[in-house]
């Protein structure tokens, strides 16, 4: 619920030019995920595998780790660079919700966020379709903290198309590709889909069973890859996250509930294929 808080509260923020306020937001965002929470997790990385470690070098590795991402994300950097902190943010944000909330509500959240995904897109009225045709009207681009760029540009009849994740660089108002940056070229996803597919293969990896991990991967894959496919053919901002979500979690259930326990049987008899 805190991130579709945050989308409806972004919008309106967003529509009144208040972008010192939202670039506080993130930033602050940007800061207690990339120093607090990398403390702590890597902490507990240092005590779980017992290596020897003292506190001021634990202090040195997350400062000049947290600096650099700040660098990265929010003023200039190598594409590739800011990429990996974003992968990275995704994942420390997706492992708050594997660690503090129960296996059902998990599960419940994500079909939900799937929905929801949906109605943000391709709802006249949705949030995250507001937001980017703001955007494309004013010719600025999207936050980049809230974006990844993959620079992956789609060569299917899709020159005038529009990208995964409702964002267009290509508006009839923007400078020819050529002449574009490699950051506002090529498909860009939000960052909120990486959180969910890394909450989503974070549970998997939970079930202590390397074929679930590599269902729910693959599914996220193919769910990509088929909402690309959609995007050649109807020509429109799709959202990333239903196909995906959907097809992990059905990959996640076959995997666990079926595949596992045959597999396991098969082990015990000594019956191999």
């Amino acid at each position: 619920s805190s991130g579709i808080n945050a989308e409806w509260s972004l919008r309106p923020g967003y529509k009144c030019r208040c972008y010192k306020v939202i670039h506080g937001w993130l930033f602050l965002s940007s800061l207690i995920l990339l120093f607090m929470f990398t403390f702590l997790y890597l902490n507990e990385v240092v005590i779980r595998f017992n290596l020897a470690m003292d506190y001021i070098t634990i202090a040195l590795v997350v400062w000049n780790f947290g600096i650099m991402g700040i660098i990265s994300i929010h003023w200039k950097g190598p594409l590739i660079l800011q990429q990996a902190y974003l992968l990275i943010i995704s994942a420390l944000m997706a492992l708050v919700f594997i660690r503090h909330l129960p296996e059902w509500t998990l599960w419940f959240i994500l079909g939900g966020i799937a929905i929801y995904d949906l109605f943000a897109v391709l709802c006249p009225k949705g949030p995250l379709r507001i937001l980017v045709e703001t955007a494309e009207a004013r010719n600025e681009p999207i936050f980049p903290a809230l974006i990844y760029s993959s620079t992956m540009m789609w060569t299917v009849g899709m020159a005038d198309g529009e990208p995964v994740g409702g964002y267009n660089p290509l508006n009839s108002n923007a400078p020819p590709v050529d002449n574009q940056p490699p950051e506002e070229q090529g498909v860009k996803l939000g960052l909120g889909d990486f959180i969910f597919y890394s909450v989503l293969v974070g549970k998997a990896a939970t079930a202590d069973d390397w074929n679930t991990v590599i269902a729910c991967f693959f599914a996220i894959l193919i769910g990509l890859c088929l909402t690309l496919l959609i995007l050649a053919i109807v020509k429109k901002a799709l959202p990333a996250l239903p196909i995906s979500i959907f097809a992990g979690i059905v990959f996640y259930a076959c995997t666990r509930f079926c595949i596992k326990p045959m597999c396991d049987q098969m082990a015990l008899h000594q019956v191999y294929l």
